[in-house]
């Protein structure tokens, strides 16, 4: 049998035309839409990873990525096309009126060994955009794709960046040294002024200039459309580079793959000695904040770790712990003295229950017995890190408490 014949013969006979069609009118982007879209993805990869895409074998995307601009820096005419575009130098250096024309390439096909070889054999740009959805994720939900997309796609060199490198410097190092930590980002943590990573990238929100936005869904809910707080910001990125993406894109953006920059710890103890130094004859003593360790054996109270007693006395701590193990309040067990401030010119009782509000939610929920049998549940023990009780009785006592939370998941103080 002639297959060629066969085929040949199916083909031609097609009395209802079904073989017939017309290809639709495309209206995808262009070839230079299509060029722009896929540097800018390279440059999207270079401000999140701070380096260039590598040939990584393990990371297709990633090599397709260095495949592409391996393929741009020996094309000078796509060069001249994205010099403007090229913020962070990536495409060599050349003049303009050297440039050529586009030519046409004719000859012996190139020859195709490696995986490399064939994502640079690129010529008509089909992996460089993404029109025919080749790289679409169907399940991925549309409002963190639209997030993503006003978060990459809004930035461009921050011309005042010598004035925001040096916090960067000092943030990575604070970084490094623990006065500052990352934790789990919430949208209650998305503050002006407050530091930020997403993708491996610190970042530094400046200002929001909140605006009201409509919001509907669906043409069923036409007349249920509502306003909400949005608006431009302006975000640093320690690259060199700013957006002004929508503040609500920003959080999702970090809700995903971000996380939050706590305070710098040192600089609340500066700002407390700095108020606090010059205390003369004159000042009023006003007795003693104090934190103390439990000694007990109590399997219950020794499992706990960051567990702490704050409270105030107005006579010499040590004259007051010591019958602590004969009082339900000390957990009928010795204690140690762990920390002590002495108050001037203020009310300390008052101070102390500004502080067992703060920690309210790590109190210890635990009920002792005295020698009595008589049950007690001391309501001044907490579950929090020595560190972080030394700084909120300091923020407490410079006044600045009230911009401040508790995050009990991570131990820390953060800015509301």
């Amino acid at each position: 049998m002639d297959k060629d014949k066969v085929l040949d013969d199916i083909f031609n006979n097609d009395p209802l035309g079904l073989l017939n069609f017309k290809p639709k009118n495309s209206h995808g982007q262009t070839a230079d839409e299509r060029l722009l879209v896929s540097f800018l993805e390279i440059n999207d990869f270079f401000a999140n990873n701070r380096k260039e895409p590598e040939p990584n074998p393990k990371n297709i995307s990633e090599f397709q990525l260095y495949s592409r601009l391996k393929n741009l820096r020996e094309d000078e005419t796509k060069i001249k096309l994205l010099k403007e575009h090229d913020i962070h130098s990536l495409l060599p250096q050349i003049e303009l009126n050297q440039v050529n024309e586009p030519q046409a390439h004719y000859g012996k096909a190139k020859e195709i060994n490696t995986i490399d070889d064939l994502l640079s054999d690129d010529s008509l740009d089909i992996l460089g955009g993404n029109s025919e959805g080749l790289f679409d994720f169907k399940h991925t939900p549309k409002d963190y794709e639209r997030a993503q997309a006003d978060f990459v796609a809004r930035r461009k060199t921050c011309k005042d960046f010598d004035k925001y490198e040096p916090l960067f410097k000092e943030v990575q190092k604070d970084l490094a040294n623990g006065k500052r930590k990352l934790i789990e980002f919430k949208e209650t943590l998305l503050k002006k002024g407050n530091f930020y990573v997403n993708n491996g990238i610190l970042l530094y929100l400046e200002s929001i200039d909140y605006e009201a936005r409509k919001w509907s869904r669906g043409e069923k809910e036409q007349n249920r459309i509502r306003k909400f707080d949005d608006g431009r910001t302006r975000t640093i990125f320690e690259n060199g580079t700013e957006s002004n993406m929508y503040f609500r894109s920003l959080g999702k953006a970090l809700i995903m793959n971000g996380r939050a920059v706590t305070q710098n710890i040192s600089k609340v103890n500066e700002d407390f000695i700095e108020k606090f130094s010059n205390i003369t004859n004159e000042d009023e003593e006003a007795g003693y904040i104090y934190v103390l360790k439990s000694k007990s054996k109590d399997e219950r109270i020794t499992s706990i770790q960051n567990l702490f007693k704050i409270g105030y006395s107005k006579t010499d701590i040590e004259e007051r712990i010591k019958n602590a193990d004969k009082e339900p309040t000390y957990l009928m067990a010795a204690v140690r003295i762990q920390g002590a401030w002495k108050c001037f010119n203020m009310n300390p009782q008052k101070l102390e229950q500004l502080l067992h509000n703060f920690f309210g939610n790590s109190c210890l929920e635990l009920d002792v017995f005295d020698k009595k049998g008589k049950r007690h549940t001391p309501r001044e023990w907490f579950i929090a890190p020595i560190e972080v009780i030394e700084q909120a009785i300091e923020l407490i006592i410079n006044g600045k408490i009230i911009n401040y939370k508790f995050d009990t998941e991570n131990m820390t103080i953060f800015k509301k």
